[in-house]
């Protein structure tokens, strides 16, 4: 009898575990994530930082997930200066972004080539320094004040929507997005507002836009 219950436990562990291993082979064979990256630079606003006060580089790196899903992570550095209204500010320090897309559609002909849609939590890490701030003087007259060279942060959500193009059979691609922007939180030097945010544009309102025209190289 008691070899009987041996057996019959002996039996049902090895049933058990097949089951289980079968269960998990089949997880296996659903999702593997096999190495992929791409890693691009964003040639626009490195370009147009030449003609204007923005100094703004910035790159991704980027894989494919599982199906159609990307994750991204965005680093750059940016240094501005911001003189208007009586301001007269300055900028510089780095920022980063992670998040996710989707491709939206593919060309049937090459299924690199699509529409890219997601999302992406952002945050900025900078040295600001006011140089003139407007204020009210004695008899309402218009005076400035000046503030020494500070550490801030800032942090925003943006929504990413773009295309990518493979350069015919090549490992390079070129990829444009329109980036809408959200400032979410911001540190602050004696309770004033930043004019300018590092990858994050100017902040005098809390939406922005930005735009990139990335070249990238895929392995």
């Amino acid at each position: 009898m008691k070899a009987k219950h041996i057996f019959s436990f002996f039996f049902s562990f090895i049933l058990i575990n097949a089951i289980a291993q079968k269960k998990q082979d089949s997880l296996q064979t659903k999702w593997k994530y096999n190495p992929n990256f791409s890693v691009g630079i964003d040639v626009l606003n490195a370009g147009l930082a030449v003609f204007s006060d923005r100094k703004l580089i910035q790159g991704f790196v980027s894989t494919n997930v599982i199906g159609k899903w990307y994750a991204i992570a965005d680093v750059g550095f940016e240094k501005n200066i911001y003189q208007k209204n009586g301001y007269d500010a300055s900028i510089n320090g780095s920022f980063l972004k992670i998040g996710a897309l989707y491709m939206l559609a593919n060309d049937k002909e090459d299924v690199r080539n699509g529409f890219l849609a997601g999302g992406k939590l952002a945050g900025s890490f900078y040295n600001q320094e006011y140089l003139a701030v407007p204020i009210r003087g004695f008899g309402n007259n218009e005076m400035s004040q000046s503030f020494p060279a500070s550490k801030q942060s800032s942090y925003w959500i943006e929504a990413s929507v773009g295309g990518r193009v493979h350069l015919f059979e090549s490992p390079f691609f070129i990829e444009v997005t329109m980036q809408p922007k959200y400032l979410v939180f911001t540190t602050t030097q004696e309770g004033i507002q930043p004019m300018i945010v590092p990858g994050f544009g100017k902040s005098s309102s809390k939406f922005n836009m930005g735009f990139s025209w990335n070249v990238a190289y895929s392995f």
